[in-house]
């Protein structure tokens, strides 16, 4: 049984809290100051304390760097019913995991600590529909594009925003990317939730512009009681977060990132494998400038890769091997062992969503820009034995119509390959649900 310190002056709030944590089944210890709290935490080591900011004898902040010197891996959490930027640094900086506003519901409350300690098993819950039964993840397009949005009427089918896709699975909502359509995104759930509070999990591919824009567009990021993790790699000259930052300062934008009012974590991912709740996710690094990844997420359902940009090695070594000071071979060679893994990385994925910006033909004038042309991802996919591959991060310059015939000449090669690959050009707005799978008995 997982146990929670909760030290707050104010006795019906403890109570208050205390009766969330004991109906999930925490062992619950309470203290009513400071200096009581430091010393439960010390004599009994709980994995969680929930810390009221103002108290007597020992204030939140105290209590925060006095524990952290001496139990590393309890997590703290800070509860306060003062919203002040300097607050919610201070406490972080005196060892504080998260700094919540009071009153705290339990949906916050949950999300965060399944995001601070995911090694604690949650009591299960009824399962729906049906006992066995997983619910079919839902994966929907709010933005395709790449480089720029290019709204008109040459566009209206398969969309202008950039990229931007929400992905529903295992009571999770992950968003790939936070292009120019995480705007539409942010409105759709806006209606969705109503007065309730969002817990979403942001994944960045990179920091190149047509990748974060429409973060500061992003609505539930201004609702108090939201919490939004963001998670991507260390840009190329600055840290995630200072990247993400940058486009929020004067003269660029009114409101700064640091004054949204959600619960906003920004995390440097460290790890090439790591989990969000239930869903496994894992990276690679693509070929693209600066630092740039691709995901798979595997759910109850199905697997979802997503490579919004990459280059194949082939042209490009080819290329530029004599530069290099190699010869041919060895930038074959170098290639291949690449693509390989590539291949093995996206192998059986039930979807995969793949940076397809140029045609053939455009390619040859644009290697080394980071992208990939047509034959070259339609290949991948029937090598890696995808089941269904959405061409995406369409060119600016790519109309309706031009989409459409790159469509037909995917769809070609593959009735030419013989293997069973169905393809999509990514459209806003499309949805994809892949299907429920229930255990064997």
């Amino acid at each position: 049984m997982p146990r929670v310190l909760i030290i707050e002056d104010d006795a019906e709030s403890r109570r208050a809290i205390a009766g969330l944590f004991i109906r999930e089944d925490w062992k619950v210890l309470e203290a009513n100051d400071g200096d009581a709290g430091v010393e439960l935490a010390l004599r009994n080591r709980p994995e969680l304390i929930l810390c009221d900011l103002l108290m007597p004898k020992s204030n939140g902040f105290q209590v925060c760097r006095t524990i952290r010197e001496q139990l590393q891996p309890t997590k703290i959490i800070v509860v306060s019913g003062r919203d002040y930027g300097v607050d919610r640094t201070s406490a972080l900086q005196a060892g504080a995991d998260e700094y919540l506003l009071k009153p705290i519901t339990w949906e916050l409350l949950s999300s965060t600590i399944d995001r601070l300690l995911p090694e604690i098993p949650r009591r299960l819950k009824p399962k729906s529909p049906a006992e066995g039964e997983s619910t079919p993840a839902r994966i929907r397009l709010w933005g395709v594009r790449g480089s720029i949005p290019v709204p008109g009427k040459s566009t209206v089918r398969y969309g202008g925003n950039t990229s931007c896709v929400e992905v529903r699975a295992d009571g999770e909502i992950i968003i790939l990317d936070a292009g120019s359509g995480i705007r539409l995104l942010g409105l759709a759930l806006d209606k969705d939730f109503g007065p309730r509070s969002m817990k979403l999990t942001l994944l960045i591919s990179h920091t190149h512009w047509d990748h974060i824009q429409g973060l500061p567009f992003f609505s539930p990021a201004y609702n108090q009681k939201n919490l939004i993790r963001v998670l991507g790699y260390e840009g190329a000259r600055a840290g995630l977060a200072k990247i993400l930052a940058s486009q929020m300062e004067t003269p660029f934008f009114p409101v700064s990132l640091r004054e949204l009012p959600s619960h906003l974590a920004i995390e440097e991912l460290k790890e090439m494998e790591f989990q969000i709740g239930n869903v496994e996710v894992r990276s690679k690094f693509a070929n693209h400038p600066g630092i740039c990844a691709g995901y798979r997420l595997f759910t109850s359902s199905g697997s979802i890769a997503y490579f919004p940009d990459n280059e194949p090695y082939d042209q490009l070594k080819l290329q530029l091997a004599s530069r290099d000071g190699i010869s041919e071979d060895e930038a074959r060679d170098f290639a291949t062992a690449e693509r390989t893994k590539m291949v093995e990385f996206i192998q059986g994925s039930d979807l995969a969503i793949l940076d397809t910006q140029y045609t053939d033909e455009e390619y040859t004038k644009h290697i080394g820009w980071g992208h990939s042309s047509l034959s070259s991802v339609v290949a991948l996919a029937l090598d890696a034995d995808v089941r269904k591959l959405l061409l995406f991060h369409h060119d600016p310059n790519h109309d309706d119509e031009m989409i459409d015939k790159m469509v037909e000449h995917a769809r070609a090669l593959v009735a030419k390959s013989g293997k069973p690959l169905e393809v999509e050009a990514a459209r806003e707005g499309a949805e994809i649900l892949l299907g429920a799978k229930t255990p064997a008995a």
